[in-house]
């Protein structure tokens, strides 16, 4: 009789962690324009975090795509963390939220594309309280001194995690 339950409790976890998976991410959109191997092409840009996301095919087997992170702005001051989503174990368990999916396929192999998965994580801040006029203001002064005591609010984050899918080629060069 306990297999019986632990069976149950197995198969309603398996389904409950492809619900998880199959949820829809916020950002919809088609696949990207097959990519030529060597080729950069930007991803997505992440303003929150002054960063652009760009990808190429390598044509090495290994390791056949690879994501580089490139600051958009020397000036720009970030506002949101960007990490590696294998670092934080992103997943809708933990918190995170399925932002993007981008797909890109491989010009030189037909049935090979790079998946790209971003996640966000709100920081959960408050909201301001208001004054005696009905606004929320915020004082320099006081940021200040909670920056010097240690305790500023926690800030957005992004992950990004990127797999291959399809079946593996070696392309002609």
């Amino acid at each position: 009789m306990l297999q019986l339950h632990m069976g149950c409790v197995g198969v309603l976890m398996l389904a409950g962690a492809a619900s998880a998976a199959d949820a829809p991410p916020e950002i919809q959109r088609p696949p990207a324009a097959p990519q030529p191997l060597g080729v950069v092409h930007t991803l997505r840009t992440i303003p929150e975090a002054c960063a652009r996301l760009e990808g190429r095919f390598t044509g090495v087997v290994a390791a056949p795509y690879a994501v580089a992170v490139v600051r958009t702005s020397a000036r720009c001051q970030a506002r949101a963390r960007l990490i590696e989503a294998t670092v934080v174990r992103a997943s809708t368990s933990n918190g995170w939220i399925l932002n993007d999916v981008i797909r890109v396929p491989a010009a030189a192999c037909a049935g090979q594309q790079a998946v790209v998965r971003i996640w966000r994580k709100d920081a959960g801040s408050a909201v301001p309280t208001l004054d005696a006029q009905g606004r929320a203001r915020l004082y320099l002064k006081d940021g200040l001194a909670a920056a010097a005591s240690g305790q500023l609010g926690a800030v957005p984050q992004y992950a990004v995690a990127m797999r291959m899918e399809g079946k593996e080629c070696r392309p002609n060069r």
